[in-house]
């Protein structure tokens, strides 16, 4: 399956910013048996790209890493050899959405309007991160006249709202600080918690 194909199928990226870098395995390893199959590590995380290496490693070949907080052609490059397979970024930059499919990955740039949206599709995205997700009715109004363009709104989802934005035509989602918490200490139980509440986010968007 392409990656593509499978971040359509599993919808929920789990976004991991400012781990430990030697927490990042133990917090992927519980999202993943909470039913998590897409990761985000953010390029303004400590040590982002031996986080990436690390998980990609231990955790290839059941989970798909991403790179985020992307904004420039080196961090495409830097991200893609560490192991990512898709790249997201918080902006619309030409340069980042080419080399991204030039290298063979994803790419999901950040964009709001429906003018950056469009432009961002243009360049040859194949997912618009919609930054920040404000309302599950914005979503609807975008994919009214664009039902073309796959949108992931990210910022601002919870357990209580991805259910209406699932409902409104969201294609997946990015979900931060509602899911990962990354300054809380990593113990046995805070990685049961982490387990349940991923298995809590993809229950609400598969009822």
């Amino acid at each position: 399956m392409s990656v593509r194909s499978q971040i359509a199928e599993s919808k929920i990226v789990a976004i991991i910013r400012g781990a430990d870098p030697l927490d990042v395995v133990h917090i992927a390893q519980a999202l993943y048996e909470g039913g998590i199959q897409l990761l985000e590590i953010t390029m303004n995380s400590t040590e982002p790209l031996a986080a990436i290496e690390r998980i990609s490693n231990e955790l290839g070949d059941k989970m798909v890493i991403g790179a985020g907080t992307v904004l420039d052609g080196d961090g495409v490059r830097n991200a893609q050899k560490a192991g990512a397979k898709f790249i997201l970024s918080p902006i619309v930059d030409e340069e980042v959405i080419t080399m991204t499919k030039s290298l063979g990955m994803v790419s999901i740039p950040g964009a709001y309007t429906a003018t950056e949206i469009y432009r961002a599709y243009k360049f040859g995205a194949d997912i618009i991160k919609v930054f920040p997700a404000t309302s599950p009715s914005y979503i609807k109004d975008i994919a009214g006249p664009l039902p073309q363009i796959p949108l992931l709104p990210t910022g601002g989802i919870t357990l209580e709202n991805i259910g209406d934005f699932n409902k409104a035509g969201a294609a997946g989602f990015g979900v931060g600080s509602a899911l990962v918490n990354s300054k809380q200490k990593i113990t046995a139980e805070y990685l049961q918690q982490l387990t349940d509440k991923a298995r809590k986010f993809v229950a609400a968007i598969n009822p």
